[in-house]
This record gives structure tokens, C-alpha cells and sequence, in this order.
């Protein structure tokens, strides 16, 4: 039965070749909406549509893309003009040390900024930014709480990086834009590590993690935990955000669970539901000293996040993202579970 196009709604969502992008695409036009995308380049358009086909996208004569890059204004104006409102998703990942921090840093803030402006000029009524757990609960000293939507992450305190630092200067650069305006609403969202089924074959996002321990890429398990969220319920929650009443003017943590969970759970979890098919991943008794972790982060800048929260357990309060945009997350284990599926059917 076709769709009834009455009831289809314009939305632009921004960076549209990226990982949770594209599962906010795909389940915008599951859902009877049409669907603008930003790309740098539409060099990049047949590409980003193909990985989308093979991710199982529907309705693609509803998707359009328009050029529009975070350095610069063009594209913009065109790109809000008519939509009813923005999924701000594209900035700039690059977790880890970086030799110029400004490369993370200023097209994530810039860019931001660009955004929300461009949305206000056109009278947009709401937009949604994917900020990150990274703008809450990094660079604190271990706290015996959970983080709520009222933390924010210290510009340099012990584990942050350029991406922590450009995920806080980019949301609180999107508040001051919006603030006192009255025209726009800003909604940010903030999940923890991003984990779930690849859109066209690419590793994104808390994936590299999972890739790590479904490939034996980590022999042993350092003492360190992760909160994890399914890229899924990530793309769910910022459609929700769109729309629910009260979630203008709000943040929102987004987590499968409240407590961080271990890695060696995680490995433990890959064998249990993968079989053979886990056969590089290391029994959950493997463990890494925590001596040996601080040794290799002195050599490897990728390690040093782990080695700065080695036995801590981050917990994150969800209650708000529950209460107010119906978020109900599917649990850790399924999320780790379909990001390595996802893996190995494409051979990643």
C-alpha cells in the first residue's frame, strides 16, 4: 500500500553519510517523512545513497541531498529553507590525540553555530544536536553518582581530548546561539559510546571497540568500562526529540544502562551469543595489569583515555530521556551483539 504523503513532513539532517545519520534517515523515511541530507560534496551523493541501499533503506524517492560544508556558509541557506526541522549530526570524530586540535575543534563549533543561525534565520522551529556523553562525564574525578544532563566535562581534565573539548565548545556555542532568540529550540543529545549495525561496511563511532575484541585486536582486558547506547535507539530518540512536548530547551543523556560496563563483559557477551564465530575473542579471564595499561599509554596516545579511568565505573541517569521522549533503549548486549554481526557479514 502506498504511503499517504499528507502527513510527510520535511526534515534536514546534517553530515548524511555518517554512521548514526544514516540510521536517522533510514528510520525518518521508514516513517512517511521526506528527508534532506547535507554532504561536503554531492561527489560524495551515489555513495552515501549506495551504503543506505545496502543498510536496507526504504522510500529513497523521498531522500535529497544539497551540498553544505561546516567551513562555509554555502548551502546553507538552501539546505533549511522549507523544513520543519533540523538533526544537527555532522561534526568532525577523531577521538585521541590529534596533531592540530582546531582541526576537531573549529568545524565542530564553527559548523555548529553555522547550523543553528542558518535554522533561526529560516524560522526552524526546533533543532536537535547530537552532542556526547563526552560533553557530561569526562575529565571529572571518579564521582560516586551517576552523571545527569547537569554535568559538563572540564576542558582539561585527566582523560579529555580535542574531541571531548570540541563536543563542549560546540554545544555551548549552539546555547548562546539560541539564547534569548525566541524563534528556534534547541534540543541536545548526549549518548554514551555508539555501538550497533554498520551502514555500508564502515566501522564508526564505539564499533572500533567491538571490532577490537571480536578480532582479538585487544589479548587481554584492561580494567575499563563503557557505557554503551545502540545506534538505533540513538536515531529513534532524536526523531522523538523532534516533536515531544517538553523537550525543548533540554539535554539528554542517552544510555543502553546506568552502570559502564566492563570489557571483559563484553567479550564474555560475544561468546556466549556468537559461538564460533568468537573464536579470536579472548576469554573474559584475560586480564591486562593495570601497570601494563599506563606502560603502553605512555607509547600509544590511544590508550591513554583507558589508562586515565582504569577500575572506574562511569554510571549515567537516563531518567530523563524515559520520562520525556519515551526512551527505552534495547539492553547492552544486543547492541554489542548486532555491531559484530554487522561486522562479520561484511567482512570488517
Amino acid at each position: 500500500m502506498p504511503r499517504q504523503p499528507s502527513s510527510r513532513r520535511i526534515v534536514l539532517v546534517t553530515g548524511g553519510s555518517g554512521f548514526i545519520a544514516g540510521h536517522i534517515i533510514r528510520q525518518l523515511l521508514d516513517s512517511g517523512h521526506e528527508v534532506r541530507a547535507t554532504l561536503r560534496s554531492l561527489d560524495r551523493e551515489e555513495a552515501t545513497r549506495s551504503r543506505l541501499r545496502a543498510a536496507g533503506m526504504t522510500h529513497e524517492e523521498s531522500l535529497s541531498f544539497v551540498a553544505a560544508d561546516l567551513l562555509g556558509d554555502a548551502g546553507w541557506t538552501e539546505a533549511v529553507s522549507g523544513v520543519e526541522g533540523v538533526l544537527h549530526v555532522a561534526s568532525p570524530v577523531r577521538p585521541g590525540a590529534v596533531d592540530d586540535e582546531d582541526d576537531v575543534i573549529v568545524p565542530a563549533r564553527k559548523g555548529t553555530v553555522r547550523v543553528v543561525r542558518a535554522a533561526r534565520e529560516a524560522g526552524v522551529p526546533r533543532v536537535v544536536l547530537t552532542s556526547a556523553f563526552h560533553a557530561v562525564g569526562f575529565g571529572h574525578p571518579p564521582l560516586d553518582r551517576a552523571f545527569t544532563e547537569d554535568d559538563w566535562s572540564p576542558l582539561d581534565g585527566p582523560g579529555m581530548d580535542a574531541y571531548g573539548r570540541s563536543k563542549v565548545l560546540a554545544e555551548r556555542a549552539a546555547w548562546e546561539a539560541v539564547a534569548g532568540q525566541g524563534r528556534t529550540e534547541l534540543v541536545a543529545m548526549l549518548p554514551v559510546a555508539v555501538v550497533g549495525p554498520l551502514i555500508g561496511g564502515g566501522i564508526s563511532g564505539a564499533n572500533h571497540l567491538v571490532r577490537r575484541v571480536l578480532t582479538g585486536g585487544l589479548p587481554a582486558y584492561p580494567d575499563f568500562a563503557v557505557p554503551f547506547v545502540d545506534v538505533r535507539d540513538v536515531a529513534a530518540a532524536h526523531i522523538a526529540a523532534l516533536t515531544a512536548d517538553r523537550a525543548g530547551g533540554e539535554r539528554f543523556l542517552l544510555s543502553a544502562q546506568e552502570d559502564a560496563v566492563p570489557l571483559a563483559e563484553v567479550g564474555a557477551a560475544l561468546r556466549e551469543r556468537l559461538g564460533d564465530r568468537a573464536d579470536r575473542v579472548p576469554p573474559p579471564t584475560a586480564l591486562l595489569p593495570d601497570a601494563a595499561v599506563r606502560a603502553a599509554a605512555e607509547a600509544d596516545p590511544g590508550m591513554r583515555p583507558m589508562a586515565a579511568e582504569l577500575g572506574y565505573r562511569k554510571k549515567v541517569s537516563t531518567e530523563k530521556a524515559r520520562r520525556l521522549l519515551g526512551f527505552s533503549p534495547r539492553p547492552w548486549q544486543e547492541a554489542v551483539t548486532a555491531a559484530a554481526e554487522s561486522m562479520l557479514a561484511a567482512g570488517a
